[in-house]
C-alpha cells in the first residue's frame, strides 16, 4: 500500500503567503493553510526529514523567519486520504468559478461553475496561487468550440474546467499514474465524459498538432526542457497559457520560448506567482 508524509510546520514570524510560495520549491503534492501553521504532503519519503531542515535552515539563515518547528507523521494511503479531507474546503478562485469537494455542500450563484475535485494528492485544489491564475486565465481565453490540452494535468481540474468553460474537448495529459487514476475520478464528479479524456503520457508521445490552447502549470525547469514539444501541439494563431512560474522566471521563459515561434501577449500575476499567455505566431 502506498505510504505518505504530511509535514507540519510553524514559523515565526509567520506569514502564510510567503511561506507556503517557498515551500513550494520542495516539491510536495499540496500545501494546506491552516491558523498558524502550515501542512505539505509529499508521496516521496526519501530524505523528507533532512530535506526540510535543510530548507528551513536556509529560510533562517537569510533571515526570512527568525525560528521554525517542524513535525511529521506518516500515512498509509486510506488514512492519508481521511487526514486530507479534514483541511479541504470550498474555494472561490474567480467572481465565476468555484471549486469544491463532492463531500462539502455549496448553493451556486448565479452564473457560477462549481467544479468538484476530489484531489487524492494530486496538485490542483484551487489552493495555490499558480492555480488560481491557471484558472482564472482559462476564463479569459476558453472559447467554445476550442480544443484544449493540459499538460500535468494533476487533478484534472484545468481540462474539466475548460470544458465547463466552453471548450469542446480538452485532453489533460500526466507522467504519474496516481495522478492519472484521480483526474479521470473526477470526470465523473462533473458530468463532462466524452469531451474530457486523460491519458497517462508525457507530452512526447502527443501524435495530435491541432490545439488551440495548451495549458501547462508546472515548474519552470520542466517548462524549458518541454518547449520545443509544448510549442508543436499547438495550432497557429494558437495559446500557450503557463504558470508554476515565480516572476523571477519570466525573462528566461519568454526568451525560450520566443525563439520558439511565440510571443507574449497577457501576463497576470498574484504575489510572487505569475501566469503567462503567449500566442504561436
Amino acid at each position: 500500500m502506498k505510504s505518505f508524509c504530511e509535514v507540519t510546520v510553524e514559523s515565526d514570524p509567520f506569514n502564510a503567503e510567503v511561506l507556503s510560495g517557498l515551500l513550494w520549491e520542495l516539491n510536495p503534492l499540496g500545501i494546506v493553510e491552516l491558523d498558524n501553521s502550515l501542512v505539505l504532503s509529499f508521496d516521496q519519503l526519501d530524505n523528507i526529514d533532512s530535506r526540510v531542515k535543510t530548507f528551513l535552515e536556509h529560510l533562517k539563515e537569510n533571515k526570512i523567519i527568525d525560528s521554525y518547528e517542524y513535525s511529521l507523521n506518516e500515512f498509509e494511503e486510506k488514512n492519508w486520504n481521511e487526514e486530507w479531507e479534514k483541511n479541504l474546503k470550498v474555494i472561490k478562485v474567480t467572481d465565476k468559478i468555484v471549486i469544491k469537494p463532492s463531500f462539502r455542500e455549496y448553493s451556486p450563484a448565479e452564473g457560477e461553475i462549481v467544479i468538484t475535485i476530489d484531489p487524492k494528492m494530486s496538485f490542483g485544489t484551487g489552493e495555490h496561487q499558480t492555480t488560481k491564475l491557471m484558472l482564472a486565465l482559462c476564463e479569459m481565453y476558453i472559447e467554445k468550440k476550442t480544443k484544449v490540452l493540459d499538460v500535468g494535468t494533476g487533478t484534472g481540474v484545468l481540462a474539466i474546467a475548460s470544458v465547463m468553460l466552453g471548450a469542446n474537448y480538452a485532453l489533460g495529459i500526466d507522467n504519474d499514474e496516481w495522478c492519472y487514476e484521480n483526474a479521470v475520478e473526477n470526470i465523473d464528479q462533473n458530468h463532462v465524459p466524452g469531451k474530457v479524456e486523460f491519458r497517462l503520457a508525457e507530452i512526447s508521445n502527443i501524435v495530435e498538432h491541432d490545439f488551440d490552447i495548451l495549458l501547462a502549470n508546472i515548474q519552470k525547469d520542466v517548462l524549458l526542457l518541454i518547449a520545443k514539444d509544448i510549442v508543436e501541439k499547438v495550432k497557429v494563431g494558437g495559446k500557450v497559457i503557463l504558470s508554476g512560474l515565480l516572476s523571477t522566471d519570466e525573462v528566461d521563459i519568454c526568451d525560450c520560448y520566443t525563439k520558439l515561434g511565440l510571443s507574449l501577449s497577457d501576463k497576470m500575476q498574484l504575489e510572487e506567482w505569475i501566469g503567462l499567455v503567449l500566442t504561436k505566431n
